[in-house]
């Protein structure tokens, strides 16, 4: 991973030189009915450029709007170089600005940066780190960190300082999980995976268990051991435990770590590039647990990633095939494609063995999630009173999360003549929500829990906008870091 930029607080009123020590300044532009308005922080920067400042916006075409930066020179009237004008639209909430500094700091080409923009500290310092981002670990010549010190001009409080290292922590825990995802699958492999969720322990000195291929056999993971089959790369079972003393409480969060899938022998047609991606909910859980404990915060989290490849080979599993999964339910095979459900009932069921107050589970599950609510929004399905909390924290954080339902009628395609379950009904409909529903099955009556679909979020194949780089954009860390710090609120 890249280094971090640097980011410290910066009181203007009491530092006067913290323009001398900046390349580039951030400030927010609204609109209005009679052209572009600086938005509250930017005073001090008007003044040193004579008051001249939104004069200069209107000339340059700066309307305020969301997603639309405006680098202005400042010609020697200004200790800084250069004034980077970012729009945060009318709707000036947290999310606003932060979509408003990541869209700013996107486009920054300068190593010091002060951010001069009045708004919560944690939206802003997300906004800069994310907006940041940039993945080169496979370019000849990657380049040094562009953006390396962030100054945010605000009161150096500790109630503002504590709300910079949080979203520092959150921000960095994204960072790790689209670093992860972006990896590409020669180099990211069960077992390579693995290794790496090894590295992110010992940062932390977090307890973590490794199953191999063979303790997966003795362990009856029926599930990931098929999935696995297909592959030269056998499969892995990770365990990352952050066990605080006093906790208030046990999360489980369960993630989806299929690290490229063919579809194996129902192997797929299209969007293969996307598939490196299928690890994304495995990323997350892993990223925010050490996030946890980065923060710690008195709350007990364990993470249950199964890793697997799921690729077409003669030793691949095979439509028609019954499997036995962990706990002893057998499933009938319909689709090799539909592997996801498979590795994840596997690995609820031994989450749910330490029996946690709560569970969340990520995944890139379905494509039908992308059918259904686009490429943005996460779907979020299971028990309705923590499902609906889980949405709200995720949309609270800025990830737009959508509470789905889990129906009756569609459990009923799940039957199958043969074995306990089928992985896919024979028709195709609802699919997202019967992909919730087979998750359903393993989850214990009284367990709050919840299933994430991010399959659209998790992977961003467009262009880059605002704090969403192309490729891996970390779906899910905050929504989950939301969680449990709402948890640790409602319990402290």
């Amino acid at each position: 991973m890249p280094p971090v930029p640097s980011v410290t607080i910066v009181d203007p009123a009491a530092d006067p030189t913290v323009f001398d020590k900046a390349d580039a300044v951030v400030v927010g532009v609204v609109p209005s009915a009679t052209g572009p308005r600086l938005a509250r922080g930017a005073k001090a920067v008007d003044a040193a450029m004579g008051n001249r400042l939104t004069v200069a916006l209107k000339a340059a075409g700066a309307t305020g709007r969301p997603g639309q930066v405006v680098k202005i020179p400042t010609l020697g009237l200004a200790p800084f170089g250069l004034v980077i004008a970012t729009g945060i639209g009318s709707d000036q909430t947290g999310e606003a600005v932060r979509r408003a500094v990541g869209a700013a700091l996107r486009a920054a080409a300068h190593p010091r940066v002060h951010i001069a923009v009045d708004a919560p500290i944690g939206a802003i310092v997300e906004g800069a780190l994310l907006g940041g981002y940039r993945y080169t670990v496979y370019k000849s010549a990657p380049g040094k960190q562009i953006v390396r010190r962030v100054t945010v001009g605000a009161a150096a409080t500790a109630e503002n300082r504590s709300a910079m290292r949080t979203a520092r922590t959150v921000a960095v825990a994204v960072q790790q999980a689209r670093d992860l995802v972006n990896t590409p699958p020669n180099d990211l492999y069960p077992e390579t995976f693995a290794a790496r969720a090894v590295e992110l322990a010992a940062a932390e000195a977090l307890d973590i268990e490794v199953l191999d291929a063979r303790a997966l056999a003795r362990g009856r993971y029926g599930g990931i051991v098929a999935v696995g089959a297909g592959s030269a790369r056998p499969p892995r079972l990770v365990r990352l435990s952050y066990r605080p003393r006093r906790a208030v409480g046990h999360v489980a969060l369960v993630g989806k770590g299929i690290t490229f899938d063919s579809g194996g022998l129902n192997l797929k047609t299209a969007h293969l590039t996307w598939m490196k991606s299928d690890m994304a909910g495995a990323a997350a859980v892993l990223a925010s647990t050490v996030a946890a404990a980065a923060l710690r915060l008195p709350i007990a989290v364990t993470a249950t990633v199964p890793m697997a490849e799921n690729m077409p080979s003669g030793s691949a599993y095979r439509p028609s095939d019954i499997v036995t999964l962990r706990g002893g339910r057998s499933v009938e095979i319909a689709d090799t494609d539909a592997e996801g459900r498979l590795v994840l009932a596997d690995a609820i069921s031994r989450a749910v063995e330490d029996e946690p107050d709560h569970l969340i589970e990520v995944s890139t599950l379905t494509g039908a999630q992308l059918i259904a609510l686009g490429p943005r929004i996460i779907g979020a399905m299971g028990e309705p009173d923590w499902r609906d909390r889980v949405a709200r924290c995720g949309n609270a954080a800025g990830e737009s999360v959508w509470a789905m339902p889990l129906t009756e009628d569609l459990r009923a395609g799940l039957d199958s003549p043969v074995a306990d379950l089928v992985n896919v009904p024979p028709d195709r409909w609802g699919a997202m929500l019967v992909g919730g529903q087979f998750l359903a099955e393993f989850m214990p009556d009284a367990m709050p829990w919840v299933h994430l679909d991010i399959a659209g979020p998790a992977w961003n194949a467009g262009g880059a906008r605002d704090y969403t780089p192309q490729g891996g954009t970390g779906a899910g860390v905050r929504t989950i870091m939301a969680c449990l710090h709402d948890l640790v609120a409602e319990r402290g």
